[in-house]
C-alpha cells in the first residue's frame, strides 16, 4: 500500500468514542429521564421525535455548506460546540414541555450535522483504503458501550439525575477531540444540484435509500421506549445497560469482521439478512420481554440490525456519491434514515404505546423490517464490482 496518505487513526477513533458515548447514554436513558421529570408517553415519544426530527433537515443544510466551502472540519468544530452549548439548557428546562421541546431541537441541530461530515471526512482519509473503516469506527461501539455500562450502574446508585451531567461531560469531549481532527483531501471531480438528483434517480439509490428508511423506523420504538418497556417488566437499570451492552459487543466482532465480509458476500446479501434479522429481534422483545435471556439473544442481534447493515449502506453511500458530493450523500443518508426513519417510528410508538401497549407497538417494528428487507433485495445489485478492488 505504499505511497498512500497517512491516517490520523487514533483521533478519527478518538472522534467516534466520544460521540457516540453521548448515544450511549441519550438511546437508553434519555426516555426514563424524561419519564423521571413527569413526561408521559405522548410526550416523551415526541420530545424524542423532536431530536431526531431535525436530522432530516440539520445534516443536509450542513452538508451543502460544508461541500460548497470545502471546509467540512470547521462545520464539525462548530456542530460539536453547538451541541454543548444548546444542551446545557436542559438544566433550565425541568417538567416544561415547551422549554423541553426547545432543547431538543436547539441542541440536536447541530449534533446532527457533525457525524455526517465527519464520515465524509474519515473516508477521505481512507482514500484507497476504505476497508480499514470498520476497525476505526467499532471504537464508537466501544464509546457506546462504557456509556451504557458506567450510566446504567450510576442511575442505581444516585439516580437518573446523572444522565444530563454526564451528557454536558461527554460533550465537552466530543468539542475537544474535535479541535484535534484534521481535515482530509478531497476529490477534485465537481457537482452540483443537478448531479445529486442524478444520482437519486438511480433505482438502486433511491431504493437503497428508502430500505434504511424503513428499518431505522423499525427502530424507533426501541430508542424511545425499550428501557422503558423492561423497567415495566422489573429490571434495574445496571440489568438494562448490561442487555443494551450484549448487542455493543457483538457490534465490536462484526466491525471487525466486515471488511472480509463485505466483499465476500457483497452489499445485497449482507442488507438483507441484517433487515430480516431485525424481523426476529423485534418479534423477540415483543413477545418475550420478561425471559432475560431471549432479551439478551434479541441484543445480540443489533450486530446485525445495526453493525452490518450500517457498514455495508455507508460503503455503498461513498460510492454512490461521489466527489462534491460526499458531504450530502452522506447528509441525505443519516437525514432519510436516523432522523426520518427514526423520529417517525419514535413519534408512531408514542402515539401507540399506551392504547396498543408496548408488544403491539414491537410487532409494528417487526413488519417495518420485513418490507425493509424487501426492498433491500429488489433494488441494490447483486453484484457490486467496486468492492472487488477494495476501494
Amino acid at each position: 500500500m505504499g505511497g498512500l496518505p497517512a491516517v490520523p487513526a487514533i483521533r478519527l477513533s478518538a472522534f467516534y468514542l466520544a460521540f457516540f458515548g453521548v448515544l450511549g447514554v441519550l438511546s437508553p436513558y434519555w426516555g426514563p429521564y424524561l419519564k423521571a421529570q413527569g413526561f408521559d408517553a405522548a410526550a416523551i415519544g415526541t420530545l424524542i421525535a423532536l431530536m431526531h426530527g431535525t436530522k432530516i433537515i440539520a445534516p443536509n443544510l450542513w452538508g451543502w455548506v460544508a461541500d460548497h466551502t470545502g471546509h467540512r472540519i470547521r462545520v464539525i468544530r462548530l456542530a460539536s460546540i453547538g451541541a454543548l452549548i444548546c444542551f446545557s439548557g436542559v438544566f433550565a428546562a425541568g417538567g416544561s414541555f415547551a422549554a423541553m421541546a426547545a432543547v431538543m431541537i436547539a441542541f440536536s441541530f447541530f449534533w446532527h450535522a457533525a457525524m455526517p461530515q465527519f464520515e465524509a471526512n474519515t473516508m477521505n482519509h481512507l482514500t484507497g483504503q476504505t476497508h480499514r473503516y470498520p476497525r476505526i469506527r467499532l471504537w464508537g461501539t466501544v464509546g457506546f458501550m462504557a456509556s451504557v455500562l458506567v450510566v446504567g450502574e450510576g442511575i442505581d446508585r444516585v439516580g437518573v439525575g446523572v444522565v444530563p451531567v454526564v451528557l454536558v461531560g461527554l460533550f465537552a469531549a466530543l468539542s475537544l477531540v474535535s479541535l484535534s481532527v484534521p481535515q482530509a483531501g478531497q476529490a477534485s471531480d465537481s457537482a452540483d444540484g443537478q448531479g445529486l438528483l442524478a444520482v437519486l434517480r438511480q433505482p438502486q439509490v433511491f431504493g437503497l435509500l428508502i430500505a434504511c428508511f424503513l428499518l431505522q423506523a423499525s427502530h424507533g420504538p426501541f430508542y424511545a421506549f425499550y428501557s422503558i418497556y423492561l423497567q415495566s417488566h422489573g429490571y434495574s437499570a445496571t440489568a438494562i445497560g448490561l442487555l443494551w451492552s450484549i448487542g455493543l459487543i457483538a457490534e465490536i466482532g462484526v466491525f471487525l469482521l466486515m471488511p472480509r465480509w463485505l466483499p465476500r458476500f457483497g452489499p445485497r446479501r449482507l442488507l438483507t439478512v441484517a433487515m430480516l434479522l431485525g424481523v426476529v429481534r423485534w418479534l423477540l422483545v415483543a413477545r418475550f420481554p420478561e425471559v432475560a435471556a431471549t432479551q439478551g439473544f434479541a441484543q445480540l442481534l443489533h450486530a446485525a440490525t445495526y453493525g452490518v447493515y450500517h457498514a455495508a449502506a455507508i460503503s455503498l453511500i461513498h460510492r454512490y456519491f461521489t466527489g462534491g458530493l460526499q458531504g450530502r450523500g452522506q447528509a441525505l443518508y443519516s437525514s432519510m434514515t436516523f432522523g426520518a426513519g427514526v423520529s417517525l417510528g419514535s413519534f408512531v410508538a408514542g402515539s401507540l404505546w399506551d392504547s396498543a401497549g408496548g408488544a403491539q407497538t414491537f410487532y409494528l417494528a417487526a413488519g417495518l423490517a420485513a418490507v425493509a428487507s424487501m426492498v433491500a433485495f429488489s433494488v441494490v445489485p447483486a453484484r457490486d464490482r467496486l468492492y472487488a478492488a477494495r476501494a
